[in-house]
Formats: structure tokens, sequence, C-alpha cells
């Protein structure tokens, strides 16, 4: 993935937290996916963390899942802790905290299940998080997750660079790169889980232009997250070019697609290994 800067995603998703669940239909649909899945396994967590809690929505749904479990939310943005606050009903049992995925402020194996969506993508390096991730299971515990894939936004990106290769202004890099299906589950797999199942669906969303495409990803914090240097009219032209090519290469009755690729893993940590 290219270079993220986190302090421009953590005062992104600060600044849209309020605005956030009016724009977030995919990463909706993501989080009730994720939700059957879990729903599929018998055992009862005690304990269970959510990291990239957001505005609460997948909590409140663990709160159903698992009543007498003790839930912790955990988010990079201060703002979506405050927003998640604010929905969810008051619950003894859950607890928000402002951290980071790359180093998560519990000990080692303070959670029995550990779930994650939407988040991953804004990391820097897989095998950082999966490590702290591995750190805080407890032995036998599961990892249920889900985070976009290469193939998310193809259609901008791909016209973006396309439209920065028209007016011949050099190397670009602005785009965000999303991981290959393929590093997840080797990820998973150098961390030292086991019984690791990685697949990925689509998910597609229209919109009436490129421009509202544009405001709707800034309204979920979700723009471009490499660090850019202004351009001024030279970076003006590029974008109304890539307009230009997004309608033309994509466009369909009168509407342009925007896909996601979701690759959701399940894995799980190892018994734990007693000396004798």
């Amino acid at each position: 993935m290219t270079g993220i800067d986190r302090n421009r995603v953590r005062n992104s998703f600060d600044l849209h937290a309020s605005e956030y669940d009016l724009h977030s239909g995919v990463q909706k649909r993501v989080i009730a996916s994720l939700t059957g899945l879990l729903s599929e396994f018998p055992a009862s967590p005690r304990r269970v963390l959510d990291i990239g809690s957001g505005t609460g929505t997948l909590l409140k749904n663990l709160a159903g899942l698992y009543p007498q479990a003790r839930l912790v939310g955990l988010d990079l943005a201060f703002g979506m802790c405050q927003a998640a606050r604010a929905n969810l009903p008051q619950n003894p049992s859950l607890s928000l905290f402002t951290g980071d995925a790359e180093a998560i402020p519990f000990r080692e194996h303070a959670f029995d299940l550990i779930v994650s969506t939407s988040t991953f993508q804004w990391l820097g390096e897989l095998d950082r998080v999966f490590a702290e991730v591995f750190r805080t299971l407890a032995p036998e515990g599961r990892f249920v997750f889900a985070l976009f894939g290469e193939k998310t936004l193809f259609e901008l990106r791909g016209s973006y660079l396309k439209a920065w290769e028209i007016k011949g202004l050099g190397s670009e890099e602005r785009t965000h790169t999303f991981p290959f299906l393929s590093e997840v589950g080797t990820a998973l797999d150098r961390t030292g889980f086991t019984d690791v199942r990685v697949f990925s669906e689509r998910e597609v969303e229209f919109h009436l232009d490129v421009p509202p495409l544009l405001r709707s990803l800034r309204s979920i914090g979700a723009g471009n997250t490499a660090p850019v240097r202004s351009r001024g009219l030279a970076e003006r032209g590029v974008m109304v070019e890539m307009m230009d090519i997004y309608r033309r290469d994509h466009g369909v009755d009168g509407l342009i697609p925007a896909t996601y690729e979701v690759l959701y893993g399940i894995a799980s940590t190892p018994p734990e290994v007693r000396s004798t």
C-alpha cells in the first residue's frame, strides 16, 4: 500500500463523524454481512473488541449477538467515539476508547473475539496490525474482519491515472492502493493465525455524477490518504479530464458506478502451548 498520512486519516474521520452514517451505505452492508458471519459461530465470547468502531453500528449488533459479553470499541478518531457514544444506548458492559490499531492499548490475551470492518485499508502494514490482534487475542480466540481490497474504486483510480498520463505531468502516485486478497491471507499466515479463511465480495453504488461520488467519499472521511502536495491549476485540469474519462468509460444509463471489493477474513489463534 502507498504511504499513508495517519494524521490526515484521523483528522478526516474526526471532521466527518457527524455525517458519516448519511453516506456510508456500503459500509453498513459490510457490517450486516459480517454480523451474519458471526452468527454462524456457536461460541459466546466473554470479551469482544471492535477495531475501528466508528459510529457504533457494529457494536450495537454485537450487543444483540452477545448480551453477556464485555464489549470494547476502539477508533483512531475521537470524533467517531463521540458519535458512537451518542448513537449507542447506555450499556455498562460497553466501553469506547480512542486509540491506534497498530498499537492496541490492551494487554496480551485480553479478548476472545476481535472484529473490524472497513478499517485496515487505512493502515500502513497489515503485518503490524495483525500482530497486534494476535497479541491481544486469547488462545483459541477468533478474528473476523472486512476490509476493502485492490479492486475498490478501480473506476475512479483508473480514470485519475489515465487523466494524469494524458496531461503529461510525469509520475503520479497520488491514488490510494488497497491490498490484494492473497496479501491478506499471507499476512495472517505469517502472523501465526490458524484456520485462515479469506474471500471477497463486490458491492457497487451508483451516483448521479463524479462530483457527487467525490463528495460522498469526503463525507465518510475516505478521501485520498496518500500524502500529496498542492498542484493548483494543473491539478484542476487533471480532475476535469478524470471526470470526462470516468463518464465516458464507465457511465451506465446516465449514472456512474463505484465498485468496492470487500475482503472478508476469518482466523483463529492456536491453543496455548503449555510446557510439561
